[in-house]
């Protein structure tokens, strides 16, 4: 098994046409207002820099950084020749983002030799052809391979044999375990586990009663060197969503509720691009003091409309009543997603079908075929357009000043 993970990628991605900041503290984000930090050269994150913090945070601990904004789409371009190469060695590739894939390759020792062998391959492939590093992490479990790779950052590769896996994993604090946040590591620590080791020789039995039955089972394994999960080269989406930082913090409730509906209105484009359908709508808030609520509602049957997915967002907001902080960031999600083919609306007895949500079906389909042809900036909702200079009323005429 191999964990593939590009090193740095949406810097080095920029730093191919800015050959003069290599070497040199780079910040990829938005320098104004609430920008954050998506990604930053391996140089600034010595100053403690580090992906979703603030970029006037980061301006403080690096001053000397270079800010520069970012370029989805030439991210995503640069992600699929990756992703094709990894495939060129494979077909058994499970990308986890846009950076970053297991291979399972115990199919192509035959052919192109040692995991070490093909780790180093393709690493100077994926450098040849995009100018890009990686690192590279082999195991024979998906969990080893990538504390692996993240310890041969950057630029690098670790080898970890079958036969050496528990003296590589057990001198690690059990912080290194997935599933073991702070809360975790203290509750463990008062029993006097503080290594991984250590947490394998513990009964299973006490971890079950201090963690819990699935958290003390899956812990255990893991500490034991146990994984037995298989590269899975199809993703089923869990769930779709999408947020906004606002600028400046919000009090205004009815700006909120047009962000909701614009929010809405994006989810529910990706959840027909992708023909998906989705049952249950969240809400996320973050305010003034950083602190974040989430709530979410079941739906009578799954959906793929904006208007239904902004019709629940606004109940769940309107349900947590007069807020008394500003809000900071706003995101709706739709959860539960099944494949919208196998989902039929079952209209009530009662149900006008002239009106929403049939209504809105129509209407929503007809903006998206209006989209595909003109582009989605052409239609938008009326409450979602903002006035320009002709549509605002004209000031009240006021007498000279003597």
């Amino acid at each position: 098994m191999l964990h593939i993970d590009m090193d740095a990628f949406f810097a080095s991605v920029e730093l191919l046409e800015h050959p003069e900041l290599v070497g040199k503290a780079v910040i990829i984000g938005h320098a104004g207002g609430r920008g954050v930090v998506t990604s930053a050269t391996y140089e600034a994150r010595r100053f403690g820099v580090h992906s979703a913090m603030p970029v006037a945070r980061a301006l403080q601990l690096c001053p000397h950084a270079v800010v520069l904004p970012g370029h989805m789409e030439k991210y995503k371009r640069f992600s699929g020749e990756v992703m094709r190469i990894f495939r060129s060695v494979t077909p058994l590739v499970e990308p986890l983002s846009i950076d970053e894939a297991f291979l399972d390759v115990a199919g192509a020792k035959r052919l192109l030799g040692l995991p070490s062998t093909i780790g180093a391959l393709v690493r100077a492939q994926v450098e040849a052809e995009t100018g890009l590093t990686c690192s590279v992490g082999a195991a024979s479990t998906k969990f080893i391979a990538k504390m692996a790779s993240g310890r041969a950052k950057p630029d690098g590769m670790l080898v970890i044999p079958a036969a050496e896996t528990l003296a590589f994993l057990h001198p690690l604090p059990i912080s290194a375990l997935w599933g073991v946040g702070a809360s975790t590591a203290e509750s463990l620590s008062r029993l006097g586990i503080k290594t991984v080791g250590e947490l394998a020789a513990t009964p299973l039995d006490t971890l079950i009663r201090r963690v819990g039955e699935a958290s003390g089972a899956k812990l255990h394994a893991l500490a034991s060197g146990l994984d037995p999960r298989s590269v899975v080269t199809e993703r089923v989406e869990k769930s779709i969503g999408h947020e906004i930082t606002f600028e400046f913090d919000v009090a205004d409730e009815q700006k909120i509720r047009l962000e909701l509906l614009r929010l809405s209105d994006q989810v529910a484009v990706r959840l027909r691009r992708a023909g998906l359908a989705g049952k249950t709508v969240a809400l996320k808030l973050r305010f003034t003091d950083f602190s974040t609520i989430t709530r979410s509602r079941t739906l009578a049957e799954p959906t793929d409309l904006a208007q239904t997915i902004s019709d629940a967002s606004r109940e769940l907001f309107a349900a947590l009543g007069p807020v008394d902080q500003r809000v900071r960031l706003i995101g709706v999600r739709v959860e539960n997603l099944v494949t919208a083919g196998d989902t039929v609306h079952q209209p009530s007895l009662w149900d006008d079908e002239s009106a929403p949500p049939s209504g809105w079906r129509d209407a929503e389909a007809t903006a998206d075929l209006i989209a595909a042809k003109f582009g989605r900036t052409l239609l938008k909702r009326a409450s979602l357009v903002q006035p320009g200079p002709r549509d605002r009323p004209a000031a009240t005429p006021q007498p000279p000043t003597p």
